[in-house]
């Protein structure tokens, strides 16, 4: 049975680490190379770097900066933003990350996800999927949560395992940094229109939390805010899920 992955999110903007609500409102709470660190250091099961500015500025990514945080990493690293071609992807493979993550380059060009698993394999590439939920039900937006595309996350997210990703990122704009708890709905909704290990994102306030994402078919939890702003470790969310008979890696 594959184990719950605990995954810490960093968001990276303008050279420092940075924590919003609901994409928005941001603010900073440190700098790159320190917290991956320090996560070095909490038993993590792997980590996600974000640029997400990146796109909307429609400027370069850091390859340089993912190249020194590489070599501080010593678990699967996972980076996005800015993506827009195989020539983005392959740069940052090669800067060391172990997978991309893609979101708007997904929708102005889906086939890049094929082309994509086709040269470096479906365990390389996550699809980011940032969710809204609107008066007629959820649909996905990309440009950092800027524009709606009017497509249902479900019928996305079947695609895109249809074009090769090997898992997807689930995101709730709505509970980003509010740590009220996940959309169990969404992520629900989500996983029962995919075979691929789903990452839920977006409120995590406490270890209840992740339990409930887990049990309502999230394959692994991401968070941010639980971590920065509270006393709350990796570890002792591990060590909870373990006692309510979720595997975890120890």
């Amino acid at each position: 049975m594959l184990k719950t992955r605990i995954i810490p999110t960093l968001l990276w903007k303008n050279t420092g680490l940075v924590k919003g609500i609901a994409f928005d409102s941001w603010r900073r709470v440190g700098t790159l190379l320190p917290a991956v660190k320090i996560y070095n250091l909490r038993d993590v099961d792997e980590l996600i770097i974000v640029d997400i500015s990146a796109t909307v500025e429609e400027r370069g990514f850091d390859y340089a900066g993912i190249m020194e945080a590489s070599k501080e990493c010593f678990v699967p690293l996972t980076v996005g933003g800015g993506i827009k071609d195989m020539s983005h992807i392959k740069k940052i493979l090669r800067s060391g990350a172990d997978k991309i993550t893609i979101n708007t380059a997904t929708f102005t060009d889906p086939k890049l996800i094929k082309h994509a698993t086709e040269e470096f394999g479906s365990q390389c590439v996550v699809v980011s999927c940032d969710v809204r939920k609107t008066d007629s039900g959820y649909e996905c937006f990309s440009y950092a949560g800027t524009r709606p595309t009017g497509i249902d996350p479900a019928s996305w997210v079947q695609k895109m395992e249809y074009f090769g990703a090997g898992e997807i990122l689930l995101t709730s704009i709505d509970r980003d940094g509010s740590m009220e708890g996940y959309d169990l709905d969404l992520i629900e909704y989500v996983s029962k229109y995919t075979n691929l290990p789903v990452i839920a994102s977006g409120g995590a306030g406490n270890y209840y939390h992740m339990l409930e994402a887990i049990k309502s078919g999230a394959d692994a939890v991401a968070a941010a805010s639980i971590f920065h702003f509270t006393e709350q470790i990796p570890i002792e969310a591990k060590r909870y899920l373990l006692l309510h008979g979720i595997h975890v890696r120890m």
